[in-house]
């Protein structure tokens, strides 16, 4: 009896010490994967410097990215926690090279998943009663997998409509936090050596969001008040929120109305499958149909109200039939002050325009602090905003490389950017990639010019005689 409860103890000792040196090996973990992978780009941009031949220059960059996208993707993909997040923001095909975006982007939604029997035990304490009590079937496999929680199908007892279950993977919260302050750490080195951009701001805002999407809670409310907003400005709404079931939700477990679509990563497949030219008409209209869409909800979202859902990757989109879209997971919303929202309107009817006066006064407006010694700043200021929240690529681009040695944010450092637009940064970049994969190029300021001249009219910053009298976007998607 001694020597089990002494084993006993030895156990119990042996979990505490693993759970106290669990955040340093982690962190062992990721400065040396990181170092790595940084080094390895350092010495490659050394070697390639001595070859003159552009074509044996871009083969070299080719397979260089493909060896640093095995290594990203098995640190992210091993580390799990907020490094799917930086997956999901880096692996873009307007931002990153191509060898990065075709191994990361399986990671939006395939996220590794936590063991059904924890999963179980998490709902069970949550509602304080078993599975079988509240549900009549579930999925023992999850839908999805993404770095805060995973997804189940069910359906409740005595209901015919089936439901999803987001359950949040246990002890994900410490983890996360571990790894964000990792990454706050690199990212002031990476701003003092490579770039010159103010990424530590970046990240503190992603701490602050992502501290939110640990209260499920929370994210009801957002979800309502998103859902509410969008039905009752619209004649038909442009996405479709998903309803929380009452009386379902707590801090760690949400029960809300399956929807049924197709992720957008698939959409391609799916079309192949049912035997739809991705080329052709039907597939063009489609396409145009959910570009439309989002590019309609956001720019209601963030200039009307301020208040957006703030994680908008692709796998939190669905299509669903007649081409819908729906908009999933509220655990990361933003709301931004009228200060931040009436400032970011400007700035849009500055892009719009292309004045590069107006973009300078927005940018000084917004608390966008930059420094630079070229001859022609302010047009490098607007080229730089129009790179930064806008989604028109220059003709005969086909994708952005904000940190290539002729890019604005070479030529203009950015010093100072505030936080709270970080969240309106990575919209605009969702939208780029999204036109980008779906082959159409637009301008999302031109979309929103109506919209932000609509704000500022409201709030006495505008004249009447100055809104534009057609919608912009409209009139965009009727030329295809």
């Amino acid at each position: 009896m001694n020597a089990l409860a002494s084993g006993f103890d030895f156990k119990e000792i042996q979990d505490k010490v693993s759970l106290h040196l669990r955040p340093w090996h982690r962190s062992f973990q990721f400065w040396v994967r990181a170092a790595d992978i940084y080094t390895g780009y350092k010495v490659f941009q050394l070697r390639v410097s001595f070859v003159k031949d552009p074509q044996k220059q871009q083969a070299m960059w080719d397979k260089q990215h493909e060896l640093a996208a095995d290594k990203i993707y098995a640190m992210c993909y091993d580390l799990g926690g907020f490094f799917l997040k930086i997956a999901q923001i880096i692996g873009k095909p307007d931002l990153a090279p191509a060898a990065w975006v075709k191994r990361l982007v399986t990671l939006c939604d395939q996220a590794p998943a936590t063991p059904f029997d924890a999963v179980q035990l998490v709902l069970e304490k949550e509602f304080g009663r078993s599975i079988g009590e509240i549900f009549e079937n579930f999925d023992v496999n999850p839908l999805g997998s993404a770095s805060i929680a995973q997804v189940h199908r069910a359906r409740l007892r005595g209901d015919k409509n089936d439901v999803v279950v987001k359950v949040q993977h246990p002890g994900i919260q410490d983890l996360m936090m571990t790894d964000i302050r990792n990454l706050q750490a690199f990212a002031l080195y990476i701003q003092k050596t490579d770039i010159k951009f103010d990424l530590f701001s970046v990240t503190k805002e992603m701490e602050k969001q992502i501290g939110y999407e640990f209260d499920f809670l929370r994210e009801v409310n957002a979800m309502e008040r998103i859902r509410r907003f969008l039905y009752e400005n619209n004649k038909k709404t442009p996405v479709l929120v998903p309803r929380v079931l009452q009386g379902l939700a707590t801090r760690r477990v949400l029960v809300m109305d399956y929807i049924d679509g197709v992720p957008i990563l698939t959409l391609g497949d799916e079309m192949a499958k049912r035997g739809i030219n991705p080329g052709g008409k039907m597939a063009t209209s489609a396409k145009q149909n959910i570009l439309k869409s989002l590019t309609l909800a956001y720019g209601q979202m963030i200039l009307k109200t301020g208040f957006f859902h703030a994680d908008p990757h692709p796998g939190n989109i669905l299509i669903c039939k007649g081409s819908e879209v729906a908009l999933l997971d509220y655990g990361q919303v933003k709301d931004l002050p009228d200060q931040l929202r009436l400032g970011f309107a400007d700035l849009v009817l500055a892009m719009a325009d292309s004045n590069p006066v107006k973009a300078t006064e927005s940018y000084r407006e917004l608390g966008i602090d930059t420094v630079s010694n070229c001859k022609n700043e302010q047009q490098e200021l607007l080229r730089l905003a129009q790179t930064m929240f806008d989604t028109k690529l220059p003709p005969g681009v086909v994708m952005l490389q904000p940190f290539s040695e002729d890019a604005s944010i070479k030529k203009i450092g950015v010093q100072s950017f505030p936080e709270e637009l970080f969240s309106v940064l990575r919209t605009v970049h969702l939208l780029r990639g999204l036109s980008v994969g779906l082959g159409i190029n637009y301008s999302c300021a031109e979309q929103w010019r109506p919209i932000a001249e609509e704000a500022l009219y409201n709030a006495g910053r505008l004249k009447g005689a100055n809104r534009t009298k057609v919608s912009n976007l409209g009139r965009f998607f009727r030329r295809y």
